[in-house]
C-alpha cells in the first residue's frame, strides 16, 4: 500500500484556501483533505513548504510543447510535449491536432493510441482534440486551407468509427451539415465545439440547441458584430457571453487577449463557464526565436518573441507559447480575479466541460492524487499525477 502525505501547504478546495492544509493519498487516491498536520502513519511525507498545493491543471486545447508537436507523428513528439506540460503543473491534456490531410489525421490518432501506453513521466492524456477540417475559409487562421472544408458525413463518420480516443471535435456551425455533425457528436459521447467561424447569433443557438455547447478558444478565428445588407448582427463573441450555460475557453497568455477582455470575459461568464487553455504549439517552455507551427514536415515557420509566435513578417500572431502556470498568473495579476476562482478554471470547470470531473478537477475524496505544489510567484515546485510525482524542481 502507497501512502503519501503533503503537509504544511495552502491547499486550494473548490470553494476556499485552507492554510497549513493537509492532503492524505493512498494508492494514487485522495482519501482526505483537512487542516493542521495530522498523523498518517507508514507514509510518505512532504513538506509543502506554506506553498500552495491545488489540484492539477487541466489543459483541453494543446498542440504541443517543448519543441514537439502531436502533429509530428512519432510516440517521441507525445512523450516529449507531455513531459514538458507537467513541468509546468498540466497533469490532464487533450492533445489537439491541426487541419491536414486525413491520412495524416489517422495516423495523428493511432500514434495517440501507441503513445497512451508508455507515458511515464508526462501530463496524463484525456482523449484527443480535432480542431478541422470543417472551418470557415473567413476565419481559417494558422489553419491550413488546402484541407478546409463542410462537413462531409462518411468521412467523419468513419474517424469516429476508427478511433474512440477522440473526446471534443472543433467546427464552424455555420457551414451546409453542421447541424448533423453536432447530433453525431454527442450521440457518440463526444463534445462539438464552435470555432474558426463567421457564424452569427442565429447560427450559434441553434447549434447550441444541438449540441455546440462549448466556444473554442473565444474571441480568436470568430466572428464579432457585422453588419449584413445594412443590418447589424451579434457575432459567436457576443453570443458565447450571452448565453449563460455556454462555456469557453480562454488564452489567457495576455497577450492573444488584453486584461481589459479578460475582465470582461469573466465578468460575464463566471469562473465556472470558463476553462484557462494555452493553445500551445512546439515552442512553450523553449528559448524564443525560429520555430514551427505544425508539424516538422508541413509546418509553418514562425518566429517566437513577446511572449507569443508571430509569422516571420511580423504580421499576425501564429501560435501562442503560454503554460499552464502562466495562465494561472495572468488571471491573478492582470485580470484581478482571486486564486481560488483562477485555479477553478485551469482545474474543475475544463476537467466537467471534458466530462471527466468524476476522477479529476479538484482536491476531493476518492480522485485521483493530481496534484500541483508552486509558490507565491506561480513557480511549480511538485507535479504529482496519480500519487506519483512526476516533476520535482
Amino acid at each position: 500500500m502507497e501512502r503519501t502525505k503533503i503537509y504544511n501547504g495552502r491547499v486550494i478546495t473548490p470553494y476556499r484556501l485552507i492554510p497549513n492544509g493537509t492532503v492524505l493519498i493512498e494508492n494514487g487516491e485522495i482519501i482526505e483533505v483537512c487542516s493542521g498536520n495530522i498523523d498518517f502513519p507508514n507514509a510518505q511525507a512532504i513538506d509543502a513548504g506554506n506553498n500552495y498545493v491545488s489540484p492539477g491543471f487541466v489543459d483541453i486545447h494543446t498542440h504541443g510543447a517543448g519543441g514537439y508537436d502531436f502533429m509530428d507523428g512519432t510516440v517521441e513528439a507525445f512523450l516529449g510535449a507531455l513531459e514538458m506540460l507537467a513541468r509546468h503543473g498540466t497533469t490532464s491534456v487533450v492533445p489537439t491536432t491541426l487541419t491536414s490531410s486525413r491520412e495524416e489525421l489517422l495516423h495523428t490518432l493511432s500514434i495517440f493510441q501507441e503513445a497512451s501506453g508508455k507515458n511515464i513521466n508526462g501530463s496524463q492524456m484525456l482523449g484527443m482534440h480535432l480542431e478541422g477540417p470543417y472551418f470557415s475559409m473567413k476565419q481559417c487562421g494558422a489553419q491550413d486551407p488546402r484541407f478546409i472544408h463542410e462537413p462531409d458525413t462518411a468521412e467523419y463518420e468513419s474517424i469516429v468509427g476508427d478511433s474512440k480516443d477522440i473526446i471534443r471535435w472543433s467546427a464552424a456551425p455555420e457551414l451546409k451539415g453542421a447541424m448533423a455533425f453536432g447530433r453525431f457528436m454527442v450521440k457518440n459521447g463526444i463534445l462539438p465545439s464552435i470555432a474558426h467561424t463567421d457564424a452569427i447569433y442565429e447560427d450559434v443557438i441553434e447549434a447550441f440547441e444541438n449540441g455546440f455547447t462549448h466556444v473554442t478558444h473565444l474571441y480568436s478565428a470568430m466572428s464579432g458584430v457585422s453588419r449584413r445588407n445594412a443590418f447589424r448582427y451579434a457575432g459567436v463573441i457576443e453570443s458565447a457571453l450571452l448565453i449563460e450555460e455556454m462555456t469557453v475557453e480562454i488564452i489567457a497568455d495576455g497577450i492573444h487577449l488584453p486584461p481589459s477582455l479578460l475582465q470582461l470575459i469573466f465578468k460575464s461568464k463566471g469562473a465556472g463557464r470558463i476553462a484557462l487553455i494555452t493553445d500551445s504549439m512546439r515552442a512553450a517552455g523553449m528559448p524564443e526565436g525560429p520555430s514551427i507551427l505544425g508539424s516538422l514536415k508541413d509546418g509553418l515557420p514562425v518566429i517566437v518573441e513577446d511572449g507569443v509566435a508571430k509569422l516571420p513578417d511580423r504580421s499576425a500572431f501564429a501560435g501562442s507559447v503560454a503554460t499552464a502556470d502562466r495562465l494561472v498568473k495572468n488571471m491573478v495579476t492582470l485580470a484581478g480575479v482571486s486564486l481560488v476562482e483562477a485555479v477553478q478554471m485551469i482545474t474543475s470547470t475544463p476537467a466537467k466541460i471534458c466530462g471527466k470531473f468524476d476522477k479529476i478537477g479538484s482536491l476531493s475524496v476518492g480522485k485521483q492524487a493530481d496534484l500541483v505544489v508552486f509558490d507565491e510567484y506561480y513557480n511549480i515546485h511538485e507535479t504529482m499525477i496519480k500519487g506519483k510525482i512526476v516533476y520535482e524542481k
